[in-house]
């Protein structure tokens, strides 16, 4: 009996999967939990296949990857623990009041939980801090790519009026006074020359330990079959599929590594913001900025370029409008600069209980928060 059950099961899931074309698995499951765990339970590569545009070439959801850095060798340990000590070392900075760990507290998942960070003199930023984890998977930094290295992306802040504000000509000088610090170099570096190019070094290999904890999604991908509840695999079968969501998330960390307008720019504003523009110069790029990976991103909002959105139901409200389009008046009638959103923008008309399960997946992505910080900083 139990085994023609056991058969039945099977051959109703098989009928199920065969009965949906890839783009129609919508409201039919939806509202089956059993259905929608059994089809879910099974290895990504056999799950419905994702609602994405053409043009998008996504790989599919996953668990962490390993972060290439090899941390057994013994100087890059050394390397690594010089890098953490510089990370949360105020005296990086002209005021000795602010390090990078200001704006990227481990207890906040790496970020600041402020709509832009303050700086030095308590200046504003001009854009939201963004989270430090997993930055050893992305191919650019900071929310317009303008830095290709996370070397070059750690010199930024330092240098910054409204950030740091610590001139670099002095910055090695100003760490070699410390004598505590010898030895760290030494250690790490073969010698206790302080330089800038060893001090960005050393916070690059430490911002590529920086990673997620495992969440309830990897469990469940994992072979634990209950990490999920019922509202959060609605939530994911709808982040696949009618919400779109993966044309721009995607993969083991939900971000496609790439720059997209969605309408935020402010064109035209006192506080417009170009984007991408600013380094690429191309007309197409204006207003474009990175799409950010997902992983613990419940935890650490406000959200966007700007921190405008504050909660994620303010957040899902925008996606589900589709952010529409700023007509141009006027002049801008003829300004060929005029940005317009991206193409992979568009309403996705989701009712309040299928926003609500999109976001409880999201919380579903978050991890353990992981407290690290040096005990004592050099003398």
């Amino acid at each position: 009996m139990n085994k023609a059950l056991g058969l039945i099961s099977i051959l109703f899931i098989g009928l199920v999967l065969l009965s949906f074309k890839s783009s129609d698995w919508s409201v039919e499951i939806q509202s089956n939990a059993d259905t929608l765990r059994k089809v879910y339970s099974r290895p990504p590569h056999l799950w419905p296949k994702p609602n994405v545009d053409q043009t998008v070439k996504f790989t599919e959801l996953g668990t962490l990857l390993k972060s290439p850095i090899d941390t057994s060798g013994i100087e890059t340990k050394s390397i690594i623990l010089l890098g953490k000590l510089l990370f949360f070392d105020p005296r990086l900075s002209t005021s000795n009041k602010i390090s990078c760990a200001t704006c990227h507290a481990p207890n906040l998942f790496w970020a600041d939980a402020k709509e832009v960070s303050l700086g030095h003199d308590d200046l504003p930023n001009i854009r939201n801090a963004p989270a430090l984890e997993n930055v050893w998977f992305y191919k650019s930094f900071f929310w317009d790519g303008r830095a290709k290295t996370l070397a070059q992306q750690a010199e930024g802040p330092i240098s910054a009026h409204n950030e740091m504000n610590q001139d670099l000509s002095s910055l090695a000088s100003k760490i070699s006074k410390i004598k505590g610090y010898k030895m760290y170099f030494k250690s790490a570096f073969g010698t206790a020359q302080v330089t800038n190019e060893r001090i960005f070094k050393s916070l690059a290999t430490f911002q590529q330990t920086i990673v997620s904890e495992p969440t309830a999604f990897d469990h469940f991908l994992n072979g634990d079959t209950l990490a999920l509840t019922d509202q959060q695999l609605r939530g994911l079968h709808l982040f696949r599929t009618k919400a779109r969501c993966m044309n721009c998330h995607y993969g083991p960390y939900f971000t496609d590594n790439e720059f997209h307008n969605l309408g935020l720019s402010e064109y035209g504003k006192a506080n417009q913001d170009l984007g991408l523009y600013n380094v690429s110069k191309k007309n197409e790029d204006l207003g474009k900025f990175k799409t950010p990976g997902l992983r613990n991103a419940a935890q650490t909002g406000p959200w966007f370029h700007n921190g405008s959105v504050k909660t994620l139901d303010s957040l899902m409200i925008l996606y589900n409008m589709g952010i529409p389009d700023v007509a141009p008046e006027g002049d801008q009638k003829l300004d060929k600069l005029f940005p317009k959103n991206d193409k992979l923008l568009r309403g996705i008309m989701l009712s309040v209980g299928e926003r609500k399960a999109i976001i409880a997946f999201l919380e579903a992505l978050s991890s353990p928060i992981k407290i690290q910080a040096p005990n004592q900083l050099p003398r």
